[in-house]
C-alpha cells in the first residue's frame, strides 16, 4: 500500500491529524521554554531571586490557538524544562503541575468563547494559578506562609506583561492558523 492511499484512507487522515498535533505541542513546548529560558530577568526582592520571563506569551498563544491540551503540555513541560537545565531544579514538579493547570485552564475557556472577554477571563485565571500555586510551592519549600507574599509582585508583572502581549498578538495569529489549515 502506497502512503498516498493510507492517507486519503480515515486512519490516515486521523494519523494526520494527530502528527500535526504532536508536532505543534513540540514546538509550542520548545517556544515556552525558549522565551522562559532567553527573555528573564531575576528580581532582587524576592528571597529565591524571582524571576519574570516571558514563557507565559508562548503557553498562552498556543493554549488559546491549539487548546487546553497543547496548553497543558507545553507549559507544564516547557517551563519545568526550564527549570531543570537552569538551577530551578527543585521547582520543576511544582511548575510542572501550576503550568500545567495554567495551560489546561486558558485552553478550556477559550476553546469554547473565542472572543476577546474570554481571553482575558482565561488569563486572569491563569494569573490566580500561579500566584496561588507558587505561593503554596514557596509556603511548602521555605517553611514560611510570610515569604511567598513577596514573589507576588513578580508573578503579576510576569503574567500581566504576557497577558497584554498575548492579546496585541492573538487575533493576527487566529486567523494565520486558521487560514493555514493548522488548526482542525
Amino acid at each position: 500500500m502506497s502512503v498516498h492511499s493510507n492517507a486519503a484512507s480515515p486512519s490516515g487522515a486521523n494519523q494526520s491529524a494527530q502528527v500535526k498535533a504532536i508536532a505543534i505541542t513540540a514546538i509550542s513546548l520548545v517556544l515556552v521554554f525558549v522565551f522562559t529560558a532567553l527573555v528573564n530577568i531575576r528580581l532582587p526582592f524576592a528571597p529565591n531571586g524571582g524571576l519574570i520571563h516571558l514563557g507565559n506569551l508562548p503557553l498562552f498563544v498556543a493554549a488559546i490557538l491549539f487548546g487546553k491540551r497543547t496548553g497543558m503540555i507545553a507549559g507544564g513541560v516547557g517551563m519545568a524544562l526550564f527549570d531543570l537545565m537552569s538551577g530551578w531544579t527543585l521547582w520543576a514538579p511544582f511548575t510542572l503541575v501550576i503550568v500545567g493547570c495554567m495551560g489546561l485552564v486558558v485552553g478550556a475557556v477559550t476553546e469554547k468563547h473565542k472572543s476577546f472577554p474570554f481571553y482575558i477571563l482565561a488569563m486572569v485565571l491563569a494569573c490566580a494559578i500561579k500566584i496561588v500555586g507558587y505561593y503554596f510551592t514557596e509556603a511548602i519549600i521555605y517553611g514560611n506562609l510570610i515569604v511567598p507574599l513577596t514573589s507576588i509582585p513578580g508573578n503579576l508583572i510576569q503574567v500581566g506583561v504576557a497577558a497584554v502581549l498575548t492579546l496585541v498578538v492573538i487575533h493576527p495569529l487566529r486567523l494565520a492558523v486558521e487560514r493555514t489549515g493548522l488548526r482542525r
